[in-house]
């Protein structure tokens, strides 16, 4: 996945996308502090127009869910704010388990929604069973004589049936 803090729409209008012209420019979010000086920007760009309805022809490193057509979820902004201080591996965690569990990051609460992926995200691991092993040597002191005995796959798969579960090689807690 892409870095949200790369963020950036084609913004043409209907108006002019109906007469046959696609002219608009690329704006990049990161230059915009909130959602009303982007849209200050969209209407200086189309100031040649009474009243422009804006077309967002493309975009990039905007996560669905946050942007349509003609709209930009009041979400955005605060959302890549908060990503901001974040790495762009946990931002994919971030986005992976929104698109797994089912979170709408358009309509929720976005303090809520990144309160629940801190509690809820562990790490990132080759496959469940290395987890098992990171799990199993950090919790509990197998003697090194046993440790060749230990039974990683079946722990892993306890584990996973339970407790955690593993999307893209990123490993959550069920919470």
């Amino acid at each position: 996945m892409n870095n949200i803090q790369d963020a950036q729409i084609y913004v043409g209008t209907y108006a002019k996308y109906n007469g046959g012209s696609i002219f608009g420019e690329w704006l990049i979010l990161s230059d915009y502090y909130d959602k009303e000086e982007f849209y200050e920007a969209c209407r200086q760009l189309h100031a040649d127009e009474n009243d422009p309805e804006f077309m967002f022809q493309d975009h990039e490193n905007i996560p669905e869910g946050l942007i349509g057509e003609s709209w930009l979820s009041d979400n955005f902004f605060p959302l890549r704010d908060e990503l901001e201080n974040m790495d762009d591996n946990r931002q994919d965690a971030f986005f992976e388990w929104c698109e797994y569990d089912g979170y709408d990051i358009d309509r929720m609460d976005v303090f809520d929604v990144l309160a629940k992926f801190n509690e809820a995200y562990i790490g990132q691991y080759n496959d469940e069973e290395d987890f098992a092993r990171y799990e199993a040597e950090a919790c509990f002191e197998i003697p090194d004589e046993i440790l060749p005995y230990f039974d990683y796959q079946a722990f892993a798969r306890d584990l996973f049936c339970t407790d955690y579960y593993m999307c893209d090689g990123f490993v959550f807690r069920r919470i």
